[in-house]
């Protein structure tokens, strides 16, 4: 490896550091002190060594196996943002939604209310193209930078990562450091009262204090994938330690001591009903990585 002037530890175990608490251990974990430190760490690592990106985890089913290669965490140094102007904001890789969404409405910035309500941070966003509440992260950015694989720093505009639902053209291995959100002249009072308005419905709607990973399957053209696995009978179906919510079927849960094994497991079997029933193929909106136990 490499040498770094931040964290790097081997065989890390990962399962803390995921919604769904389950799973195997990082090869290498690195916490880079800064984004030079991520730059020269990945510029000095062979290109054969794969690396990956891990936020808040909210998103992701790390296998029993564990994960070969480099997991880059950015913490600290990375949850920043700060006001560039009137409405814009640049905001760390590893800031989370609920502190751009307060800080814009600290600032009296609007139209970024919707981040309030994903778990997760600016470079999942940033990758995911994370939406909710009719709004996505298309809708804001500006642009990125990011650390290519090979070390080189890049600054990618909107158009340069080709967005679709939940999806972007960033390239493998790639880690996004900052990002520049735009919104709207608002009120912070009005802000607030938008985001109370989300956070309410999230409550009400989906299971948040499980171990969950958020919405499991994108929602195909037309449908929504809830209604397509509720349909198909599997509200509350349990295998192992996981079980589809009883409160919004498109969230698996961790009831205790699943495994990894055990929600993808759940989450396939729930796609096969689906397909039985509706003739629908459900895409996987959770990443899922690493090697079977």
């Amino acid at each position: 490896m490499p040498p770094v002037r931040g964290r790097l530890t081997a065989q890390a175990p990962l399962a803390p550091l995921v919604w769904f608490k389950s799973g195997g251990a990082a090869q290498w974990l690195f916490e880079p002190k800064d984004a030079d430190d991520l730059a020269d760490f990945l510029k000095g690592l062979d290109l054969a060594i794969p690396v990956m990106a891990l936020g808040l985890g909210s998103n992701l089913i790390v296998r029993d196996g564990g994960v070969p290669g480099v997991v880059v965490r950015l913490g600290k140094p990375f949850a920043t943002v700060e006001a560039i102007d009137a409405t814009t904001l640049r905001c760390g890789g590893g800031a989370s939604g609920i502190l751009v969404s307060s800080t814009a409405r600290d600032k009296g910035i609007a139209g970024l209310e919707f981040l309030r309500s994903i778990p997760g941070t600016v470079g999942g966003f940033v990758r995911m193209n994370g939406g909710a509440y009719g709004r996505e992260t298309c809708d804001i950015l500006l642009e990125c930078d990011v650390v290519l694989r090979s070390g080189e720093r890049v600054t990618l505009s909107n158009a340069d990562l080709g967005y679709t639902y939940r999806h972007s053209s960033l390239p493998d291995g790639a880690v996004v450091v900052s990002a520049v959100f735009r919104g709207i002249p608002g009120d912070p009072a009005a802000i607030q009262a938008e985001m109370d308005r989300i956070a309410a419905a999230r409550e009400e709607s989906q299971p948040l204090r499980s171990k969950t990973g958020g919405s499991t399957f994108k929602n195909p053209e037309g449908h929504k994938a809830w209604q397509l696995v509720d349909q198909a009978g599997c509200r509350g179906l349990a295998m192992g330690g996981a079980q589809v919510s009883e409160k919004h079927t498109n969230f698996l849960l961790n009831l205790g001591d699943a495994t990894s094994a055990d929600i993808e497991g759940l989450g396939e079997e729930v796609r096969r009903r689906v397909k039985a029933t509706s003739g629908i193929d459900l895409e996987w909106e959770i990443q899922r990585v690493g090697k079977p136990a």
